[in-house]
C-alpha cells in the first residue's frame, strides 16, 4: 500500500512538472527564439555557467571565452562568428557575411 501511494505521488508530481513548464520557454525562462552562442560574450557578460572557473551569469573571466555562452537571437550566432557548441580558446569572433 505504501509503495502504491509513493508511485501515485511521484506520477502526480511528474504530471504537474509537465504542465508547469511552458513549451515556448526553456528552463531559464528564455524564449525559444533564442540560442546559446559560445565565444561571443565579453568578460563578465555571459549568461549562466561558462565551464570550469565560472559558476553562472556574469562570471566569465576573459572576453570571448570559448566555453562561455550568451543568449542571442536564433540563427544569428554563427553569423556573429560564435559557435553553437563550446569551443577552445578565446579568439575574437569573426562575423560571417
Amino acid at each position: 500500500m505504501k509503495n502504491l501511494a509513493a508511485i501515485s505521488a511521484a506520477s502526480a508530481l511528474l504530471g504537474l512538472a509537465a504542465v508547469a513548464t511552458p513549451a515556448a520557454a526553456d528552463h531559464h525562462g528564455k524564449k525559444a527564439d533564442k540560442e546559446k552562442c559560445y565565444g561571443v560574450a565579453k568578460a563578465g557578460q555571459n549568461d549562466c555557467a561558462a565551464g570550469p572557473g565560472t559558476s553562472c551569469a556574469g562570471t566569465s573571466k576573459i572576453d570571448y571565452q570559448g566555453n562561455a555562452w550568451k543568449y542571442v537571437e536564433a540563427g544569428k550566432c554563427v553569423k556573429m562568428g560564435g559557435s553553437l557548441k563550446p569551443k577552445e580558446g578565446n579568439k575574437k569572433p569573426v562575423p560571417q557575411a
